[in-house]
């Protein structure tokens, strides 16, 4: 058995609360649970969801959002608390060294991705992006560079054919439940000199930027398998596009495209981009042909790609762009 240790918490996301839940019903003390501060609302949808904070509240656990986590009183604030270790997922800050040595172990911190590959805030997606058939979640033994730490433990497991990011995160963050009750346990039995974990090879680093809306752009240039994986990894945000201009004298439309399927046929003569099936909207790409199955223009619902196709019917030789 672990001995219980006095933690705090530190995460804003979804992807952290399994994690942290499972600390807290094997016995963890909890000290504090840090947070990112409230957002302003700017629509009429209301304040966007706080996982961590909701779960914290729900649980009487006492709350700490800081504009920085590093400013000297924000410092003072977690030291106070005379934590063992600090345990961060989908936090947001980067810890600067006075943060880490408020706890005796100083941090650990939970990644959505098989570490070196895709350091950063995207690692889920990226994973999908670059068309990996593999990923997992990684527990490193912070410092103050970007997810640079030993890894401590980790998990790996397949990504499935038509996954999602977004469903494939919520699996990630399950699969990191194990990982992080192994990491703790780990450091409760640390003689605090030796190193723990293993070095990261600096020559497998790859980087994982947060997306922007740009990124969801469709290039039909590219295989049909990585044009397949760039519409699962740009869900839930921001959603891959594409735009639809039949006729010149007409402004486009952007469609959302939420679902497509690989055919095994070649594209012969057509073009990447090019509408082949006016019918069943397939589309070539640079080496097969794909049907575009759940679309959603601008200002619209989610349809049936065909269904689309129906109310426009574009000219022979319409392109994508």
């Amino acid at each position: 058995m672990t001995p219980p240790l006095r933690l705090v918490l530190m995460g804003t996301g979804p992807f952290a609360v399994p994690s942290f839940e499972a600390l807290r019903l094997a016995g963890h003390e909890v000290g504090m649970v840090v947070t990112r501060p409230a957002r302003a609302v700017k629509s009429r949808k209301g304040p966007p969801p706080e996982p961590v904070r909701e779960w914290a509240e729900s649980h009487g656990l006492e709350v700490f959002a800081p504009v920085s986590i590093n400013d000297a009183a924000a410092v003072s604030s977690v030291a106070e608390q005379h934590s063992q270790l600090l345990v961060v997922c989908d936090y947001g800050q980067i810890l600067k060294p006075e943060a880490l040595e408020t706890a005796t172990l100083g941090g650990i911190n939970l990644h959505g991705s098989l570490l070196p590959k895709y350091r950063g805030a995207a690692p889920v997606q990226c994973a999908l992006l670059s068309g990996d058939q593999v990923t997992g979640v990684s527990i490193i033994h912070m410092t103050p560079r970007l997810d640079g730490g030993p890894v401590i433990t980790r998990r790996e497991t397949e990504i499935s054919e038509d996954e999602t990011a977004g469903a494939l995160e919520e699996r990630l963050a399950l699969l990191g439940v194990a990982a992080t009750l192994e990491a703790v346990e780990l450091l409760s039995e640390w003689d605090g000199d030796s190193v723990i974990g293993e070095m990261q090879d600096p020559n497998a680093i790859t980087k994982a930027p947060r997306l922007k809306k740009s990124d969801a752009e469709i290039n039909w240039n590219r295989p049909a398998r990585l044009v397949h994986c760039h519409v699962r990894g740009m869900q839930p945000w921001p959603i891959a596009y594409t735009h639809f201009k039949p006729v010149e004298s007409k402004p486009g439309i952007r469609l959302a495209i939420k679902e497509i399927r690989i055919l095994d046929e070649s594209v012969g003569s057509h073009v990447p981009g090019e509408i082949v099936d006016r019918d069943d909207f397939i589309v070539a790409t640079a080496d097969s042909l794909v049907q575009l199955q759940k679309i959603q223009p601008a200002g619209k619902r989610e349809m049936a790609g065909v269904d689309f196709l129906r109310g426009h019917n574009p000219p022979a030789g319409t392109i994508l762009e």
